[in-house]
């Protein structure tokens, strides 16, 4: 079921390949990491798959709301660890714990559809969250011209990367969750309505 959140994310920004200490860093959350390596060097623009949980966890966001979380991260916030734009989705990589907490914190703090009880419109849409026992595609650590939509946003850079946490990540969400009411509201789709300013209350 499509949403708007599953527009795709039309910033091209180009960014360099992962480096070799990035490549280890991926590499050492799979069972057998020199293989890993030894594929890559045979094969720099093959993608593969990744377990979650002891290196990394990820957190999947709709391209236009992982936009928006990367946004509030890289202009309000610490920053953001690799990013990953795979089909259509974001996938933000985390502290391992993260896939865990995140969707309890979301819910106590009533920012998800299930939270909400009173229907209030500007919830955070559903994040996919990668943790223990799951495993995720990552892309190669070389971009190619058949790699489309599949490609790093932040490539890994380092062995030891930093890695946002629950916390941080519901933070970004909540607001680009509030950055996209501010948007909806501010392009009204009939160019002759009426728009009131309600913010202060009499």
């Amino acid at each position: 079921m499509s949403s708007a959140w599953d527009a795709p994310d039309t910033d091209h920004r180009d960014t360099a390949g992962v480096t070799a200490d990035g490549a280890a860093w991926l590499a050492s959350a799979g069972t057998y990491p020199r293989s890993t390596l030894a594929l890559w060097e045979e094969r720099p623009h093959a993608p593969v798959v990744l377990p979650c949980g002891s290196v990394f966890d990820v957190v999947s966001a709709p391209a236009v709301f992982g936009r928006l979380m990367l946004d509030r991260l890289w202009d309000d916030g610490p920053g953001s660890g690799p990013v990953a734009a795979f089909r259509g989705r974001m996938l933000l990589f985390a502290a391992p714990g993260t896939a865990q907490r995140l969707p309890s914190l979301l819910d106590w703090e009533e920012w998800t559809a299930d939270g909400r009880r009173d229907g209030r419109t500007g919830t955070v849409p559903p994040l996919l969250c990668h943790g223990n026992g799951d495993a995720v595609t990552v892309p190669a650590p070389l971009a190619s011209e058949d790699s489309g939509a599949t490609r790093w946003v932040t490539a890994p850079d380092t062995r030891h990367p930093w890695l946002p946490g629950p916390e941080i990540l519901l933070w970004a969400a909540v607001r680009a969750a509030r950055a996209a009411v501010r948007i909806s509201i501010s392009h009204a789709s009939d160019p002759d309505a009426k728009v009131y300013d309600v913010s202060r209350r009499r």
